[in-house]
């Protein structure tokens, strides 16, 4: 398999080593049967006990380098698989890492989870059979036949036909385990999705009361990923025990055709016992062949998933060639931006959006849920490309920027807070790594979060549970602020990251921000009308469209819809 190898090949030596272990373990496996023929048939003859003492330390000498050959076998492939599934995890995490959004909703996280972990758990499964076993058993197979015709061509008439019967059936169950090892992954990310959708939404589950119908989902989904497993897990089972039953039936066979012949005199007694041992490795290396043969379908599924992950090519070219500095810093122009999600083209979220901003100034947006305001944001930092139109910073198409320089001038503020599990300084570092615990600090007292940080035991130290989940909603917030306010970046960008905040705390952070981004660009899309009140230029978008921009005073004036927003969320004397 070219994905196991590749990774593989890149430890000859340990390689070198494992080939090593194999041949010296089958020299003594093969050699041990001749031994213990010369020995019966040495005893038998009445050789001398110096004959026998002899031999039969050779023979322990022999096992104890066999002992050393399967020791050596079992490090080397430990070693093997342990080094390959870890650099495979690195370089598919790496990989993930450049996809764009539009790829990340092609292949889904539950999927890409799943390949990850479970996808390559079972490639080091395969490749550790591949190594104890594979190279052993092919040269074993081979090395007892030759042993076996060497021995008695007579009763070598009992083999011939049973090997090529064995093999078709074992292609036979190969066929069959494929389109089960297929589904079966295929129903491990659907379990993935829905445990994932369950815990995420724990709150919401219970809120609505809907324990049972989630954990009737994911038992559908459970039960589905059973039946396959099992029908899997069932071919394979059965197969093992049947391949054992008929070795013992041959064994028989060649017992009893072999007696008349040493009754003959045509067969030595310690030849017949060779002549069974021989037989007995030669049918266990076919029924080891044929376990390695029958688990690679569930392999090759499994490479093919991980595969696709390091072919996908993502449609967001990181231009490494490309702009990384500017001589202005954070204007930024649309020119005629449309946006479609490629599964649905034919539908724009974004259709003809036409603005400008210079250093200093805050524009905003506002509409209803669903007018594509968060996805306009997504389009500055290159998360999706634009359908049609260009936008511009300072001077130059974002595409024709370094993608990591480009992202390096925006200071994103995500509509969902989500922080890391860690400490609040590794968090904000995020920012800017070598964030210094002055400019921590200033970050913080900015973005009001100083107060409950310096409340923490560890202050900046203070460990974080997973997604913050230890912090209020407005803590999170107020935390995700700071980390884009330590970059101190050319454009500031907040999607609706003011919502969770009470009005006092939300007025002294944007009295604040507006001082420390006085040279920067500010976008801001927000749902309070409070927080956009002084705002350069408010643009109202409507399924996409800019229906209409201005200041506060004049939309009220001029755009029915803007005077709606406010009028929901205002008093009359504030709309004078």
């Amino acid at each position: 398999m070219s994905l196991i190898w590749r990774y593989i090949k890149r430890y000859r030596l340990i390689l070198l080593l494992n080939v090593v272990g194999s041949f010296g373990f089958i020299f003594v496996e093969l050699g041990l049967p001749t031994m213990l023929a010369k020995l019966i048939d040495g005893a038998i003859a009445g050789v001398e006990q110096s004959f026998i003492t002899r031999t039969i330390i050779l023979m322990l000498l022999f096992s104890v380098a066999g002992l050393l050959g399967r020791s050596l076998v079992a490090y080397t492939t430990s070693r093997l698989t342990t080094n390959m599934v870890a650099e495979m995890r690195n370089d598919m995490y790496k990989k993930i890492q450049t996809f764009s959004h539009e790829e990340f909703d092609k292949l889904g996280v539950s999927s890409l989870v799943t390949r990850v972990t479970n996808d390559a758990f079972i490639l080091m499964q395969f490749g550790q059979m591949v190594l104890r076993l594979g190279l052993a058993t092919l040269l074993m197979m081979f090395a007892s036949f030759y042993m076996i015709f060497q021995t008695s061509r007579e009763l070598s008439v009992i083999l011939i036909p049973a090997f090529p019967a064995l093999l078709i059936f074992v292609l036979i169950i190969g066929k069959k385990s494929r389109p089960l090892s297929e589904a079966q992954q295929e129903n491990l990310d659907n379990i993935n999705l829905t445990l994932r959708e369950s815990l995420t939404g724990l709150r919401v589950v219970r809120a609505f009361v809907r324990e049972k119908f989630q954990s009737s989902r994911f038992a559908i989904v459970n039960e589905a990923y059973s039946t396959v497993s099992r029908r899997l897990f069932y071919l394979m089972a059965w197969t093992q025990p049947l391949f054992s039953h008929i070795i013992n039936l041959i064994i028989i066979a060649i017992v009893f055709m072999g007696a008349p012949l040493i009754e003959s005199g045509d067969l030595q007694i310690g030849n017949m016992v060779a002549y069974v041992e021989y037989s007995f490795h030669a049918l266990y290396s076919f029924l080891n062949f044929a376990i390695v043969f029958m688990m690679y379908p569930r392999a090759a599924v499994s490479a093919a998933r991980i595969q696709e992950v390091f072919d996908t090519v993502s449609s967001i070219s990181p231009n490494e060639a490309g702009i990384t500095e500017t001589e202005t810093h954070g204007y930024i122009t649309f020119e005629n931006v449309s946006f479609s999600y490629p599964d649905n083209k034919e539908t724009p979220v974004i259709e003809n959006v036409n603005f400008s901003l210079e250093p200093g100034q805050t524009i905003a947006f506002i509409g209803s849920t669903g007018s594509g305001k968060s996805t306009l944001l997504q389009l500055i930092p290159r998360f999706y490309d634009v359908t049609a139109g260009r936008i511009i910073i300072d001077g130059h198409d974002v595409r024709d920027y370094n993608l990591k320089a480009l992202r390096q001038k925006i200071g994103y503020i995500p509509q969902k807070s989500l922080l890391f599990t860690g400490t609040i300084a590794e968090n904000l570092r995020y920012g800017k790594v070598n964030a210094t615990e002055l400019e921590m600090e200033e970050a913080s007292d900015i973005s009001q979060a100083k107060d409950f940080i310096l409340d923490k035991t560890e202050k900046f130290e203070e460990h974080l549970s997973e997604g913050g989940s230890n912090l209020s909603g407005g803590q999170k917030q107020r935390l995700s602020i700071a980390r884009a306010v330590v970059r101190r970046p050319d454009i500031y960008i907040f999607d609706d990251s003011f919502s969770a905040l009470d009005y006092q705390t939300d007025k002294r952070l944007r009295g604040r921000l507006k001082k420390e981004t006085g040279r920067s660009t500010v976008i801001i899309v927000a749902q309070r009308v409070s927080t956009i009140l002084h705002a350069d230029k408010i643009i109202v978008l409507n399924e996409g469209k800019v229906v209409a921009e201005g200041t506060h005073k004049e939309l009220l004036k001029t755009s029915q819809i803007y005077y709606d927003i406010a009028a929901s969320q205002m008093r009359e004397e504030e709309l004078a």
